[in-house]
């Protein structure tokens, strides 16, 4: 039934420019001005509505108004030919439609259920926020709904632990923005953190740790100090469940298996496939130790999974499934035996028995799965919903099977990403997702055809915390990329009229104030781009802001207010560093970017990669390898490209025959998070880029002894292409994180000299 709000006012005769723009996020599918304008009362009255959700607007708004309940009866409204949320219902997402309409008068709110009329309070409040100090609001019609069922946010409180009350503060941040689904991360490797009374050594053991990993992911260095305990008791849980509720979000619980179970095998080692003893992770990454498939773990997880489910009434739960080494499987008497007599093809088909097992005993409870995309692994359980994270292909794969996806590849929607230049962002896990990139996500995939683009839920970002230690890193990481997920998952974005979604945020930022949150400010810094010119490259300034207010040297020292002015592009040669920064006024506005440049024959050039790299580690292409900007090894943002499993094979066009004798270019290794030195190396060179000679050639060791940093005696050679092979080194062996997965080969620049 479409129930209708009414809130009373005076006539007043002035009218607002068709042009009025309206700072509201998400934007709304249809707007339409009308004649006149709504005076913004002092006294609200509100007739035939929702009291639950009244009491949340009053909230919002805060003393802005007073108060009051009518019975008046409302009369002669009609919607003429405008569209409005349909009536039908059986009509899809219906219940999350509404319409506003604004008059001159009155504002009516119409809404076929409790969620439409809630998500219209939110649309209201962005409007009183804006119009407040005028005084009025241009007349108008609202018709909106969302087009994704599924529109949500992640946050772990496995790796750092966040209080009630900030879960709640989490909460209402996805509730004044229209999304709807909150993930909680609650169990991993470094913690378990909500109480099971069958098993109290989950909480009693499991959820703390010795000490914690610190700094970069490079240090690998801890602080010592002993964490937690820290968990969440069954009331707790109750409580942040309810208050979800009352803003129209569904919690959707996640407890990892088979993998990332350290800390519930600190607990109880006799689920494990070893004796151990097992101490619950004190570093980040991916460990060997995981849920063994016998009979006893998987009572052990249904009995979990029956307390799980009093608690949650979410239609999923996130049973994880990602990033699960086969290492003990394979090494496992028990295993081996239960792959044979199920005539499974190998540990990845214990995966998929493991899943399946898990989504029938689910099934049986009147709810469904959703997991990490690697549950594809061996075969999807047949009812299960994939989350896909390590791209689109999860979320494809899943939609032509008719099931269903919600997409979350990394590239656009991990938060704990650097948003800005990493030189001036706090420290994070790597990549690079600023904002333009989060709103330019289109989250059903171009492969699908209409029918199976509808087993595409939505979309979610997720924030993982190595390296957010408290809630206001966390306020910083999400808000304003929040905001562009927003309108991703409402439908509305449009990536080509970015600006003007960015001047939206920078209106919203102005609210974040009043309430107090922590948000990056990175649209405001100077964003630097490398491009090439005829002698090299250039490096390009921009501004979110007056690009006249941009300051800049070359010879390494701060920018100053009667520092140069940017104009144009600035021509790189040799060694250089160039600072730059945002003046208004004389002011100081943004932080100081550095970007450190160091030219070589190849800077510049065309270059052509065989192989593309991983989406999360992309950032410029292979152009990143030829741009004059040697990788900083403790951010993985920007400056590197990433590759798993996959050989760099590059080839450089130098123009013209030129004369080099050395070429030269670093690796990483990391192994806590898969990453290894390249297996081995060659240089060849043609001067047809066709018919090539290899000129060098250097195995494993030669890369150990150097420690990634490569430079290669190739001999004199006059030569117009390079080409370079630097071998990925394969499958992980055991006895490594991530034992028996495709490991990471990140390269940065590629020189010659």
């Amino acid at each position: 039934m479409l129930r209708i709000l009414l809130v009373f006012s005076l006539l007043i005769s002035t009218c607002f420019s068709a042009q009025t723009k309206l700072n509201l996020i998400p934007y709304p599918n249809h707007i339409q001005f009308t004649n006149g304008e709504f005076l913004i009362p002092k006294t609200l009255k509100f007739y035939d509505v929702p009291k639950e959700d009244t009491e949340y607007l009053k909230k919002r708004l805060g003393s802005m108004f007073i108060y009051e309940k009518t019975d008046k009866e409302i009369a002669n409204f009609t919607t003429g030919d405008y569209p409005y949320p349909g009536r039908r219902r059986n009509e899809e997402g219906k219940n999350d439609s509404y319409l506003i309409s604004i008059t001159t008068d009155k504002i009516f709110v119409m809404y076929a259920g409790k969620n439409g009329y809630f998500l219209a309070i939110q649309t209201l409040v962005q409007l009183f926020e804006q119009f407040r100090e005028v005084g009025k609001i241009p007349a108008m019609k609202i018709s909106d709904k969302p087009k994704f069922a599924w529109r949500g946010m992640h946050l772990d409180v496995c790796r750092h632990f966040f209080t009630v009350e900030e879960v709640k503060q989490y909460i209402d941040y996805l509730a004044m923005y229209k999304l709807n689904t909150f993930h909680w991360h609650l169990t991993d490797d470094q913690g378990w953190r909500i109480e099971i009374k069958k098993y109290p050594k989950l909480t009693q053991i499991g959820s703390k740790r010795k000490e914690s990993m610190i700094g970069a992911y490079v240090d690998d260095t801890y602080d010592g100090k002993p964490y937690g305990p820290y968990f969440y008791t069954q009331e707790q849980i109750k409580d942040v469940v309810k208050y979800a509720q009352g803003r129209h979000i569904t919690v959707v619980p996640e407890i990892e298996m088979p993998g990332h179970a350290l800390a519930a095998l600190s607990a109880y080692p006799e689920l494990a496939c070893t004796k151990g003893p097992f101490e619950a992770a004190t570093k980040w990454g991916v460990f060997d130790d995981v849920f063994c498939p016998k009979d006893e773990t998987f009572t052990f997880l249904e009995n979990v999974l029956d307390e799980v489910i009093q608690l949650f009434p979410s239609q999923y739960i996130h049973i994880g499934g990602d990033e699960c080494p086969k290492t003990r499987w394979k090494e496992c008497a028990h295993c081996q035996v239960l792959i044979k007599k199920n005539n499974l093809k190998d540990e990845h088909g214990l995966q998929s028995y493991f899943i399946q097992r898990i989504e029938k005993y689910v099934n049986s409870k009147g709810r469904k799965i959703i997991g990490w995309d690697e549950i594809l692994e061996g075969g999807l359980a047949p009812n299960a919903a994939v989350m896909s994270w390590t791209g689109i292909k999860g979320g494809i794969e899943a939609a032509k099977t008719n099931n269903f996806a919600v997409m979350t590849p990394g590239a656009y929607c991990y938060f704990d990403h650097y948003q800005g230049d990493p030189q001036t962002e706090p420290n994070a896990f790597g990549g690079f997702t600023p904002l333009d990139k989060v709103y330019s996500y289109n989250p059903i995939p171009a492969e699908l055809n209409a029918e199976q683009s509808k087993y595409i839920l939505g979309v979610q970002a997720n924030l993982w915390t190595e390296y957010i230690l408290d809630f206001k890193q966390v306020q910083y990481m999400i808000f304003p990329r929040l905001f562009a997920l927003s309108e991703v998952g409402w439908g509305t974005s449009k990536p080509e009229k970015y600006k003007e979604f960015e001047d939206r945020v920078v209106e919203h930022f102005k609210i974040l104030d009043k309430i107090n949150i922590n948000y990056a400010k990175s649209i405001y810094n100077i964003a630097g781009k490398v491009v090439p010119n005829k002698n090299g490259v250039s490096y390009e300034l921009s501004t979110s802001q007056n690009p006249n207010g941009i300051k800049f040297t070359v010879d390494g020292s701060e920018p100053k207010a009667n520092s140069a002015i940017y104009q144009n592009p600035i021509p790189i040669s040799g060694a250089m560093i160039i600072k730059s920064a945002y003046f208004e006024n004389g002011e100081l506005k943004s932080a100081v970017s550095s970007q450190n440049f160091s030219t070589s024959k190849t800077t510049g050039k065309k270059i052509t990669l065989e192989n593309q790299p991983s989406e999360n580690y992309s950032f410029g292409g292979a152009f990143t390898l030829v741009d004059g900007i040697t990788g900083n090894v403790k951010q993985l943002g920007k400056t590197w490209l990433g590759f798993q499993g996959k050989d760099v094979v590059a080839t450089i066009d130098l123009g013209e025959k030129t004369g080099f004798s050395e070429v030269y270019f670093n690796t990483l290794d990391n192994k806590g998070s898969w990453i290894h030195l390249a297996k081995s190396a060659s240089v060849s060179v043609s001067d047809d880029g066709k018919n090539f000679k290899i000129t060098k050639e250097i195995g494993k060791e030669e890369i150990l002894s150097a420690k990634g940093k490569i430079c290669l005696k190739v001999g004199n050679h006059n030569a117009k292409f390079i080409k370079i092979k630097i071998e990925n080194a394969g499958i992980i062996p055991a006895g490594n994180p991530g034992a028996d997965s495709k490991a990471w080969l990140f390269v940065d620049e590629i020189g010659a000299r």
